[in-house]
């Protein structure tokens, strides 16, 4: 797929991405593409860093790792020639600027591909690169609201729910590195650029596929529900610490015999409101009251390692200073350690998705502002006197 290009053993060595993109949509995408082994160029402008920069260490190292970074002002218009000297030899162009500043700034897919036919140019947008509303601006919390995922969270005397920031951020940058791979796949075929897009609002869509679905073809719209009108098997319960835990028994004929008796109360494996449906949800509401009583009598762990011990579906919920020492997390190594620019080793989340033989890993940290700007324009085939040009009349490096 990548000919005459050096290959480190990483799956993506070779992949050379122009990463025009900020705050986390876009970012995370490149990211994930970088700790495969893509060469990710990420531009910022002199005057316009990634705002990311600002929000926390965490939050940009999280989405710029393992990429360099260069300075190139976009606006000028030999920084703009830089951009498409670099597109150029570029097999990926990835930017999630609001619909038309691309087309402001000369960026476009048309001014882009039109100096390397063979781009794929992937636009990560809010709400679609389609619609009337295409436009319209969007971050992590109205993709999050509009894509439907607020009115499904919480009981329904509360208002709706966000989920964590950057949930739907997130989700759209996995459909966008994604939809990259695919793409570099039907050119490996057919030898095809094309440009793609994915949003905020479609990931949101993508990720209640089913429930959504399940809409279209019954009418019906899922209800908000308490706790309380949970499927009891199906829930979470607070134990002796004040730790919670979730179980994972909704097929009664199936759990509900073997849980009965791995607790010892075989009076309610043998009632008939509770051990056949549909009298068990019928009286969901007085099994979660004994199952309340129940699960206050040992601590969190004492009952997953209990539960999960006889085979019977069951997690710890879990804070994130518990996931970070988690024994599956650890040896799993969704948690890694890296260099941080500061010198230091520090620990990072690592790829999660995991190759035998050739792994993704996180050997480089985010890039100060402007750090390989001079590096990566020798490597693309500018000249030193070139480059000077360029810094003295603005065009790349930072003020």
């Amino acid at each position: 797929m990548f000919p005459d290009v050096p290959n480190t053993g990483l799956p993506l060595s070779g992949l050379t991405v122009i990463d025009c993109t900020i705050w986390q949509q876009g970012t995370y995408a490149s990211a994930m593409l970088a700790d495969f082994g893509a060469n990710v160029i990420k531009i910022e402008g002199p005057d316009s860093p990634d705002p990311g920069r600002g929000v926390s260490d965490a939050y940009f190292q999280s989405h710029n790792r393992n990429k360099r970074g260069i300075v190139v002002d976009f606006k000028h218009p030999e920084g703009r020639e830089t951009v498409l000297r670099l597109a150029e030899q570029a097999d990926v162009f990835v930017q999630n600027m609001r619909q038309g500043v691309m087309d402001k700034l000369g960026l476009n897919y048309a001014a882009v591909s039109a100096r390397n036919p063979s781009v794929i140019y992937a636009s990560a947008s809010g709400y679609g690169s389609k619609g009337p509303h295409r436009e319209w601006p969007a971050m992590d919390i109205l993709g999050q609201a509009r894509g439907g995922t607020m009115m499904t969270q919480g009981p329904p005397d509360l208002p709706p729910i966000f989920s964590f920031g950057g949930m739907a951020d997130q989700v759209g940058a996995i459909s966008l590195s994604y939809g990259i791979l695919i793409a570099l796949w039907h050119r490996a075929r057919t030898g095809q650029g094309q440009q793609i897009d994915a949003s905020l609002l479609g990931g949101q869509v993508m990720l209640q596929s089913f429930n959504i679905t399940g809409t279209l073809f019954t009418g019906a719209i899922p209800p908000r529900r308490a706790r309380a009108q949970a499927a009891p098997m199906w829930n979470v319960y607070q134990c002796k610490d004040g730790g919670w835990i979730a179980l994972s028994m909704s097929q009664i004929g199936r759990w509900w015999r073997p849980f009965c008796e791995g607790i010892g109360h075989l009076d309610w494996r043998d009632d008939p409101r509770y051990n056949r449906l549909p009298d068990h949800y019928d009286h969901r509401e007085e099994i979660i009251r004994k199952l309340d009583a129940l699960f206050l009598e040992k601590d969190q762990w004492e009952w997953v390692e209990f539960l999960c011990g006889q085979g019977l579906p069951c997690a710890p919920v879990q804070d994130y200073e518990q996931i970070t020492t988690d024994p599956q997390v650890v040896a799993n190594e969704y948690i890694v350690e890296y260099d941080h620019p500061s010198g230091e080793r520090r620990k990072i989340v690592g790829p999660a998705v995991q190759l035998e033989a050739s792994p993704g890993s996180i050997r480089s940290g985010a890039p100060e502002f402007g750090q390989h700007t001079e590096e990566v324009l020798l490597e693309f085939g500018f000249a030193w006197d070139e480059i000077e040009h360029l810094k003295t009349c603005g065009a790349v490096g930072a003020r």
